[in-house]
């Protein structure tokens, strides 16, 4: 059994408010995701399939609203809510928000890659 803080896993992501930390945890990736107010994470998938992230995540808010922009339209996610985010999607944060999800590994560390311009 293990327990992991926010703090435990290392910065992926850092910059203008976002903080992305993700670690592995056997074929799984954990990424706890702070994303302030007005935060829009499309333009930096823009290359990967549909211009969305291709990854697919099963997760919980913590705190704050979300809209999940995908091909079938925006679904806003708030704090307490469970949330699944099939592949094809793209966060844009309504308010300051926190959310920790779980990932295939090899399709999360992909989207990073991305998102960091490698």
């Amino acid at each position: 059994m293990q327990t992991i803080a926010r703090t435990d896993l290392p910065i992926a992501i850092e910059g203008d408010g976002v903080e992305f930390r993700t670690d592995r945890v056997g074929d799984m990736s954990i990424a706890w995701v702070r994303l302030p107010a007005g935060a829009d994470l499309r333009p930096g998938l823009a290359g990967l399939p549909g211009d969305l992230c291709p990854c697919p995540h099963w997760g919980y808010m913590i705190s704050g609203r979300l809209a999940m922009h995908g091909e079938d339209g925006v679904t806003v996610h708030e704090a307490g809510q469970a949330f699944y985010w099939a592949a094809g999607h793209g966060p844009e944060a309504l308010t300051d928000c926190e959310y920790v999800d779980f990932s295939p590994s090899e399709e999360l560390e992909a989207v990073v890659r991305h998102l960091q311009g490698g």
